[in-house]
């Protein structure tokens, strides 16, 4: 493995499709921005821009279907304008492909989301790969909208009482979506993670309770062997902890991740591990300040349930967003883009044995050679 210089990355999101084909993000600078997808499979990755007649603002979002289409989210005047763009053949000669866009409709002020201060965003990837959805918080409620994949336009799907965040798929089918919702209490707003069933109505039933007034947030899980990375504040402090989703046993807060830091955010779990949740690889991005991409990253560590120990390492140049992706095998590959490399991949394996000591900057000085102990000095058995 290779150990990286520290460098800020950039905060454009980058979004990996659910089956890891393609990925998707805002390019460009300033005024000039414009959606590319990039191609994950096969010998190299590759990226492909699909830039329409006027650049994009900045605010907009999108996100990769397994299709290869890309799905964007606009804001026009009012309404937020959904569409999906694909490259198509070539236009005229040494143009290379034009892009295509296939308007999905829009949600208006009229259903609901501006009149309140109604605030939209793209939810994770579905992970049927074909549908989309949306989250739309309010003042006092939060509804979920099915914006590609549904054959009348964007479709509300669930409305949850409550201001929610967050959004991390608990299934492969993309029926159960887990939330976490702030209600008000006694005490003042507390936070916990529900779990929402797009398929009965948007049917909630809670998923975190691990204390009564404690926020209790899920950050990831997979659906292969269960694992949940949930912060919380039940340990007196806002800390990392790991569970099992269905499991009967508490909710365990390794002392390792305590050390990397609370701006530690888990975004990449290992899948394929079946019933095996100890064993999944875990990559976490420790960034400088707050949470999300409001500040910089810096650095990558490398954390498994069984063991006590996190690797530590940089963050690798051109890092995209933050994001990444494992293989079932157990490789780590990292999206970056520098002047040199526009469109790469660097792959990484976590360690089996423990780490050395934390050591970034300056790079320790190898060890002085071993001097033979004398005869009579030795110990004896």
């Amino acid at each position: 493995m290779t150990v990286c210089a520290i460098e800020k990355t950039s905060a454009t999101p980058f979004t990996i499709a659910a089956d890891g084909s393609y990925a998707a993000r805002l390019a460009g600078d300033g005024e000039a921005r414009y959606p590319e997808r990039w191609t994950l499979t096969g010998p190299e990755p590759y990226a492909v821009p699909l830039p329409l007649a006027q650049p994009e603002e900045a605010d907009s979002e999108v996100l990769p279907l397994t299709d290869g289409r890309v799905l964007i989210r606009r804001r026009v005047a009012e309404r937020h304008a959904f569409a999906l763009l694909y490259p198509t053949g070539g236009g005229a000669a040494g143009s290379g492909p034009r892009t295509g866009e296939l308007q999905l409709g829009a949600i208006a002020p009229e259903d609901g989301t501006e009149a309140d201060g109604v605030r939209i965003t793209l939810l994770p990837p579905s992970p049927d790969g074909h549908g989309a959805f949306a989250l739309a918080v309010g003042a006092t409620s939060t509804t979920v909208w099915q914006v590609a994949g549904s054959p009348f336009g964007p479709e509300r799907v669930a409305r949850i009482p409550g201001r929610c965040s967050g959004g991390v798929w608990l299934d492969r089918t993309g029926r159960l979506l887990a939330l976490d919702r702030e209600l008000d209490g006694p005490a003042g707003p507390v936070t916990k993670a529900v779990a929402v069933d797009l398929w009965r109505g948007g049917e909630i039933s809670p998923l975190l309770q691990i204390a009564e007034a404690s926020n209790d947030r899920l950050l990831l899980a997979d659906a292969d062997s269960g694992l949940l990375l949930i912060r919380s504040d039940a340990p007196g402090e806002p800390r990392l902890g790991w569970g099992v989703l269905g499991s009967a046993r508490p909710v365990r807060f390794p002392e390792c991740l305590r050390a990397v830091g609370a701006t530690a955010t888990p975004f990449a779990v290992q899948p394929g591990q079946v019933l095996m949740p100890e064993s999944c690889g875990v990559a976490l991005r420790v960034d400088e300040a707050g949470d999300g991409y409001g500040g910089s990253v810096a650095g990558l560590a490398l954390w498994r349930p069984a063991d006590r120990h996190v690797f530590r390492l940089g963050a690798p140049a051109g890092w995209l967003g933050g994001t990444g992706r494992w293989t079932p095998e157990g490789r780590l590959h990292l999206p970056y883009a520098t002047p040199e490399v526009p469109c790469g991949l660097l792959g990484m394996t976590l360690p089996l044995s423990p780490p050395p000591p934390v050591r970034l900057d300056p790079i320790p000085l190898p060890p002085a050679p071993t001097r033979p102990v004398p005869l009579q000095q030795a110990p004896l058995g």
